[in-house]
């Protein structure tokens, strides 16, 4: 491990975790968007089942702790399945430059599992069915479905079997609220679910729009794939897919009205930020696509379930 690269103190794990969270998996930046998307799929949960009143505690928690654990584990499987690319073309990150390693990464997944079984198991026996698809279509992904070549040849099906974990995710998440409340999937759910996937796409393409003087030979972005307007084009049809769905699933819980006005103003705000790009194509304008993705996300999971529920109560 060159000493150039690590300092001495590294030695320790804990440390050199936390340095490799810092960079890799901003535990405060990443978990107020987990903690709206966890909270909302619960409440709107509760909200499609009529229930008005708050959630316990024991389900808040499971669903939260178990969905942060979820997107470490997304990111520690792409580290596996890029630690090639990484080593030639991105030494700069934490595991091809020595600070963690695959190994211990694997560790810090498999512990998370644990904890995700444990706290699963508390709550509701059911409610395991649905974290053993979530880790079965996970370990699928780290493994590229056994077809990695043929997946990275076509773009869009290898960006679209990816983004799938999310509905997986969700329906854990969801299943916390209802299963334990000895309920069935409540009627609307399917939207949500929807309205999960094309989320992930849109901050997976808003992520990954650079401008011209930040891109990095052996780095796929889509403004590389596919060009600078197509890829724009791409993030706002993903926009709209999920705006429609989001109404779909608003109308189930009779918040259709508010639903349409917040995402109208949305939607025109990410159409200038598009614009802005298309006209500036410099830095600060890509890295607002990437901040606006998060911001439309936010806003959508909470607007279709934390709002609604807390009104109705």
């Amino acid at each position: 491990m060159p000493s150039s690269l690590v300092s001495p103190h590294t030695d320790n794990l804990a440390h050199r975790l936390w340095r490799y969270m810092q960079e890799r998996f901003p535990i405060f930046e990443h978990g107020a968007l987990i903690a709206a998307f966890s909270f909302s799929g619960v409440a709107l949960s509760a909200c499609l089942r009529g229930s008005n009143e708050l959630p316990h505690l024991e389900v808040l928690l499971t669903a939260l702790l178990a969905a942060l654990i979820f997107f470490l584990q997304l990111r520690i499987a792409d580290e596996i399945k890029d630690h090639e690319e990484d080593c030639r073309f991105r030494p700069y990150r934490p595991v091809p430059r020595g600070l963690v390693s695959l190994s211990e990464l694997k560790g810090v997944a498999v512990v998370g599992a644990l904890l995700q079984f444990i706290l699963t198991l508390l709550l509701n026996p059911f409610v395991l069915w649905f974290l053993l698809l979530a880790w079965l279509y996970l370990g699928l992904m780290t493994k590229e479905f056994f077809q990695g070549k043929w997946l990275r040849a076509h773009h869009l099906l290898y960006m679209g079997s990816h983004m799938l974990i999310m509905p997986f995710i969700d329906a854990y998440i969801t299943a916390c609220d209802w299963a334990p409340a000895a309920h069935g999937p409540p009627d609307g759910l399917l939207w949500f679910l929807l309205v999960s996937f094309f989320n992930g796409l849109v901050i997976e393409i808003g992520r990954k729009i650079r401008a011209p003087q930040d891109e990095e030979v052996g780095v796929e972005t889509y403004t590389v794939l596919w060009g600078m307007s197509r890829s724009i084009w791409a993030w706002l049809c993903m926009l709209a897919a999920t705006a429609l769905f989001a109404l779909f699933c608003a109308q189930s819980t009779g918040f259709l009205p508010q639903t349409a006005t917040l995402l109208a103003v949305l939607f025109a705000c990410g159409v200038t930020v598009a614009l802005n790009f298309l006209c500036h194509k410099n830095p600060a304008a890509a890295r607002l696509i990437e901040k606006f993705s998060g911001l439309w996300t936010v806003s959508m999971y909470l607007c279709l379930g934390s709002v609604p529920f807390l009104m109705g109560l």
